[in-house]
């Protein structure tokens, strides 16, 4: 039980470093390391718990997938930190608010044994055999079926208008007008011309020019050479 109590303390000591990390950072691939290092922490909280489901999908889903993309657009967008610095304190109000009710929540936390809660018992261990992610995948799968599939939607949905907001002011981008497609008249796109037939000028021609071509000696005392047989 204490090495359970010592881990929990220092997994949430580094949890609670590099949250602050993530938002006292001036570098925006600092900050998203930081979060990495949250998602981490966190899921090693979750194993203390026997959440591991829910730990394994938060390393290999969030540090994996999305942390990767996340540094991903961080290093490939011109982001103008000046710009976002100006414009930080305009907000700085909704910040201090949530930090506020963050404050109070822990306070409560830590004092709701004076309060009268009894914070003694733990989790009850859980029994042989016994799979988090057996019980979580059938309670998902079975009475919450519709609404994880409506998150599905909703991501796919996020996931276009994301894709459309960002390369619709991109500069010298073709966009596909289906409107001006299904409207299109051959005539408008095809143009015939009659024209009289001139092959056998240009084969004068090509003929003249040939003739004014100069041949080189070499070539010349090659074209004079009998060829054997003749």
């Amino acid at each position: 039980m204490l090495l359970v109590q010592g881990l929990f303390w220092f997994f949430s000591a580094i949890l609670v470093i590099a949250a602050l990390g993530v938002i006292t950072s001036r570098n925006p691939v600092h900050s998203a390391l930081s979060l990495v290092v949250c998602f981490i922490t966190s899921a090693a909280i979750w194993l203390l718990i026997e959440a591991e489901f829910l730990a394994v999908v938060l390393v290999l889903v969030y540090v994996g997938a999305v942390m990767v993309l996340f540094l991903f657009v961080i290093m490939m967008l011109d982001i103008n930190t000046e710009s976002l610095r100006s414009g930080f304190t305009k907000y700085a109000w909704l910040g201090w608010i949530t930090a506020a009710v963050v404050i109070v929540e822990i306070v409560g936390v830590v004092t709701a044994k004076s309060m009268g809660v009894d914070v003694t018992k733990g989790m009850a261990p859980q029994p042989e055999g016994y799979s988090n992610t057996t019980e979580l995948g059938s309670v998902l799968y079975t009475k919450y079926a519709y609404p994880f599939e409506l998150a599905a939607v909703l991501l796919l949905v996020a996931i276009v208008a994301a894709i459309a907001l960002t390369m619709r002011k991109r500069p010298n981008l073709k966009v596909q007008d289906i409107t001006a497609q299904t409207n299109a008249v051959a005539k408008d796109r095809v143009r015939i011309i009659k024209m009289d037939p001139v092959r056998d000028e240009v084969v004068a021609a090509d003929a003249g020019a040939a003739a004014a071509t100069p041949i080189p000696a070499a070539a010349a005392a090659h074209a004079a050479k009998p060829e054997k047989g003749a």
